[in-house]
Parts: structure tokens; sequence; C-alpha cells
């Protein structure tokens, strides 16, 4: 089997135009335009690019209660979150042929029938395409007021021309089972948008692509209280820890050596050059479904495939 040629992929770290989706779609269509410039085959946006991470929000919550103020809040982000497919998603595919690249982007998803958001990544082919949809296992603490839950099947790894492409959003990171079902699939360039900026989220990046003998790509938003409109500004907490995020984006070989960033307290796009040449070289000494894998102690099932 010969392996793919050598390519650029880009991570994005950028802020969205928060909670307002037409202006956030129209700044994605400028970045995809900057990325490919850089000729770039393959373009990463982080988790829920559209309509913006919600740090510091709590939505008018407590345990056991809720405010009118709070749902007022939960049904402008509704508003501002993304049916797929839909208008947007066509706008995107089209940004994504005119480059000519894979386009990865996380959004928040409006359910056609049920109304409840989910936490999703899109993959957009350069023909123009949407190629494949992947909702959040597992939203995290607060988030499960905002996201429901994925029935993971669409833990999808996608053939495409420049690899084996596929991946986790933020701490689904975490779970070793999700990451076992794309490394059965064989992944090769492995997407991991996300909203953690902490150091120990470089270390699991760093894990991730040693363990799955795998280009990691890591992707974050830059955020800040300024980013806010000035009506939501009012309902932040000065003390919340997670403002501002400082973004983190990198791109990491198989082997763990960071080939660009991690980039922090800036937009920027960062590149880095694809070589699955370097996979098959990690795997002389380790790889997880091959040589190291011991299918007659171990087997898992992933239900729904």
């Amino acid at each position: 089997m010969e392996t793919p040629n050598p390519f650029i992929a880009a991570v994005v770290q950028a802020a969205p135009v928060f909670f307002d989706k037409a202006k956030t779609v129209d700044k994605i269509q400028i970045l995809i335009g900057q990325a490919s410039k850089e000729k770039a085959s393959l373009i990463l946006f982080p988790e829920v690019f559209i309509p913006g991470y919600p740090r510091g929000l709590i939505f008018g919550t407590t345990v056991g209660g809720r405010s009118p103020e709070g749902r007022e809040m939960f049904l402008r982000y509704w508003e501002n979150s993304i049916v797929v497919p839909g208008p947007e998603t066509e706008l995107l595919a089209s940004a994504a042929k005119e480059a000519n690249a894979y386009v990865v982007i996380g959004v928040t998803e409006k359910d056609k029938i049920s109304d409840t958001l989910y936490c999703t990544l899109l993959y957009f082919s350069p023909e123009g395409n949407l190629v494949h949809k992947h909702r959040k296992l597992k939203p995290t603490a607060a988030e499960r007021i905002l996201w429901g839950e994925g029935d993971g099947s669409d833990l999808n790894v996608l053939d495409t021309s420049i690899g084996k492409l596929g991946g986790l959003i933020c701490w689904e990171n975490y779970m070793p089972l999700a990451r076992t079902a794309l490394y059965q699939q064989g992944i090769e360039i492995y997407v991991a948008p996300t909203a953690d900026c902490r150091g120990t989220w470089q270390s699991s990046l760093e894990h991730i692509a040693c363990e799955g003998r795998c280009f990691v790509l890591g992707c974050n938003q830059i955020l800040t209280s300024e980013h806010y409109p000035e009506e939501l500004k009012s309902q932040l907490s000065n003390t919340h820890p997670s403002l501002p995020s400082t973004g983190g984006s990198c791109i990491i070989s198989p082997l763990g050596k960071r080939l660009a960033g991690p980039l922090y307290d800036q937009e920027g796009i960062l590149t880095a050059e694809i070589d699955h040449r370097e996979i098959i070289k990690a795997k002389m000494d380790f790889d997880v479904i091959g040589h190291y894998a011991r299918p007659d102690v171990f087997d898992l099932r992933v239900k729904g495939k």
C-alpha cells in the first residue's frame, strides 16, 4: 500500500463572533481563505466555533433551580446554533471547495426534530461536501446543561486522499475506549478541537500522538471577556477560572515531537507538513493495533457499529 503524499495541515486559533452565527461564518470563510494561501490541504477549527464556547456563563442555573433570565440566554444560544445540514454548512462546504481542502470545524448543532443541542464536529471535503459529523459523547460538568450526548454511531475514521482522518472533541480524548475505537480503524491524522488551554491538555495531546502513532492536531479558541456582547458581560463571574482562554493550539508528530505551537495569547494559523512516512517509522517499535496489540486478551466492541 502506497502512503499518501506529504501535505500541509493548518490549525486555526481564533475567536468567534460570539453568539452570532452569521458573522462567525463570515469570519470562518476569511480564515479558510488565509489558510489556503499557506497551501493547506487540511484546515482545523476549534470546538463549537459556531457560536462560541460560552465560558463563564451559567445560564441561570443552580442545583435544583433555573431562572427565566437563564432560559432567555439559552434561547439566544440556541438561535445562533446551526442545523446540519443547513444554510451555514452550505457556505462552509463552498469555502472548503474554493480552498481545495478538507475543513474540520466544531459547531453547536441544533437537532432538526428534538431541538436538543449537540457539540458536533463537522468534516467537509475539497469537493465541497459535508462528508461526516460526530456528536460529542459526553459533555463535561456544566456543559450538560447545553448539549445532549452523542450515541457513538459516528465514531468513524474517514479514508481520504490525505490519509485516515478522524478525531474526538475536547475531553472525549480522556476516554480510553473512545480513542481505541479510532485506533482500531487505523487513524493517521487525529484532530482534537478543544476548549482546554491548560498544560495538562498539552500532555494529553503528546500522549495520544505517541499512543496512536499518529499526527495530532490540537485547536482551541482565543476568548476573553472583551469578545462577549455587552449585554452578556454583566453575566460573567469575575472570578471564573475559565477566562481568558489563552489557546494552546499545536501540531504534534507520531513520536510526540512538536511540529508547530503551542500558540498562546493571540490569534494565528499554525502549519506543518504531514509526512506519512513518519507514521511508519514510529510504528517500528510500537503499533497499538498491530504488533503491540493483544487481541487474544482484549476486545473492544462499539455498540451501533
